[in-house]
């Protein structure tokens, strides 16, 4: 079986046998570590087996360092919400947004309050005139038991 040979220096040394570039690297001292199986022919290296793998598990943990879940922050207001409060609320909402974390807003309704559903839709109408240039709206606001539930996502 045929290998492409690359050296350490990253220089192309061509096409020979396994046992051709076995030989090779035992005389200079080095292991062959195959690194594109699926070419044709195979690439192999010249070169330490360990300081390889030491930079395959380097580079994959900054890859996965570099990857973020994200997450979904969940903020509940009520109906009888006061000035202050609700401020704060909108201002914890900006700041979930601008960490890129997407944020579910529940109005809690109790009650009575069930009846008076405008009150809630109030809320959210003044999130969206305060707010509306860092959200884009996921998924709209919907009654689910005695819940009005919307999705916001930063705008990217």
């Amino acid at each position: 079986m045929e290998v492409r040979v690359i050296d350490e220096t990253g220089q192309q040394a061509g096409v020979m046998t396994v046992q051709e570039a076995l030989k090779i690297a035992r005389e200079k001292g080095l292991d062959l570590i195959q690194i594109a199986e699926s070419a044709i022919p195979p690439v192999c290296k010249f070169g330490e087996y360990g300081k390889y793998k030491y930079e395959l598990e380097k580079r994959e943990k900054l890859l996965k360092k570099k990857q973020r879940v994200i997450e979904v922050k969940e903020v509940r207001i009520r109906p009888q919400i006061s000035e202050h409060d609700l401020q704060i609320k909108m201002r914890n909402i900006r700041r979930f947004l601008e960490e890129g974390c997407r944020v579910k807003i529940n109005l809690v309704f109790k009650g009575r309050q069930m009846e008076h559903q405008e009150l809630g839709s109030k809320i959210l109408q003044r999130l969206e005139t305060e707010l509306g240039s860092l959200f884009i709206v996921e998924q709209q606001p919907r009654l689910e038991g005695t819940s009005r539930i919307a999705i916001l996502a930063p705008k990217r």
